[in-house]
This record gives C-alpha cells, structure tokens and sequence, in this order.
C-alpha cells in the first residue's frame, strides 16, 4: 500500500488478517510481518495502532472473546428447545469451529501474550474459560427450567465439556470430528443430570 494513503477501519483489517495467518499457518508464524502482509499495509500501520506486537495480540484475543457474546445469545434462545444434547453439541462446534482453537494455541505460545492477558483475566484460559461461562450460564437457565437436575453443577459439566470439546479439535491440522463424537461425549458429561431422553 502506497505510503500516505489512509486504511479504514485499521484495527480490524489487521485483527481479520491475524486471524487467517493463525488459522492457515499457526501461532508459530504470526509475526508483525505477517500480519501486516497479509493485510497489504506498511509494517508501520500496526505499530501506529498498538503499542508492541504483544499488545496487538492481547487486544486480538479479547476482540474475538467479545465475538462469542453472539454464541452465547444463540445458545441461550434455545434454552427450553430442541433437545440439551444436541443444542450443546451445536454450539460445541460452532465454538471449535471457529478460531478457538487457534486462540488457545497462541495463548499458550507467547509468554508475554499471556503476562499481558493476566493483567485482565488472572485465571483460567482466555476464550476457553469465557466458553465454559458460556457453557454454565445455559445449562443453569436448562436447570432453571427443569431440563437439567436440580442439584446438577453447572459450574464443574460446562468446563468439563469445553475441556472435552477442545481435546477433540485440537488438533489444528487434523481432520475435524465428526458430529457423532462430539454427540457421544456431551451425552456422556450430561448423561447424570439431563432430564429428557437420551438418543
């Protein structure tokens, strides 16, 4: 891009071109360099924006945290729906299918992506643990609503869950799980305290 000419919306084309940089080539490969390559903007266009790399990162991570504010709406209209099992399945793939998985990865990659990210969130795994929320917010409205056992913890079977789902999809290169495994092992996690029928 021609030295002098404004981008619009900086911040999001560098947020959007880390993402596919991640999601093709892992977190090993996501430099400045990269970011801004593949974004067709200056070096100098990141660095005008965020104050080092690190702080590019840790403001990409919580930008895609906020995203899963529209997952959580989601999951939550279809409380009291369909059947528990399959509306967590589907938001357990929707979750992984995204750049989850990609996320956890980079986080636990640079040290001082994580030092910075402790500063706000001190515990736990940055979108993992915001999923698992995610996770305990629904079944505790399913409870509320009869779907899931009185004395069920919610707050123990959403990470268990999310913890369960990430192994599966963990492996970023790997061919996906099928909906079947996904299925089988939210039935499993849930199978104590659902209160409907099992398929």
């Amino acid at each position: 891009m021609p030295t002098g000419v404004a981008i619009h919306d900086a911040r999001d084309q560098l947020f959007d071109a880390a993402e596919r940089v991640l999601l093709r080539d892992g977190p090993s490969a996501l430099t400045s360099r990269a970011v801004t390559t593949e974004a067709g903007c200056a070096k100098g266009v990141l660095h005008r924006h965020f104050a080092d790399f690190d702080a590019f990162l840790a403001e990409l991570v919580l930008d895609r945290i906020a995203q899963l504010d529209a997952q959580e709406a989601a999951l939550r209209k279809c409380a009291g729906t369909g059947t528990v099992t399959d509306n967590l399945t589907s938001a357990l793939t929707d979750l992984f299918g995204s750049v989850a998985v990609a996320i956890v990865g980079l986080v636990t990659s640079r040290d001082g992506l994580r030092a910075r990210l402790r500063q706000t969130r001190p515990t736990g795994i940055p979108i993992l643990t915001d999923a698992a929320a995610m996770f305990a917010s629904y079944l505790t409205t399913e409870r509320e609503l009869g779907r899931v056992a009185a004395d069920a913890d919610v707050d123990t079977l959403a990470p268990t869950l999310i913890g369960a789902g990430h192994l599966l999809f963990a492996d970023r290169t790997g061919t996906p799980p099928e909906a079947g495994a996904i299925r089988k092992v939210v039935s499993t996690v849930i199978a104590g305290v659902v209160q409907e029928p099992l398929r």
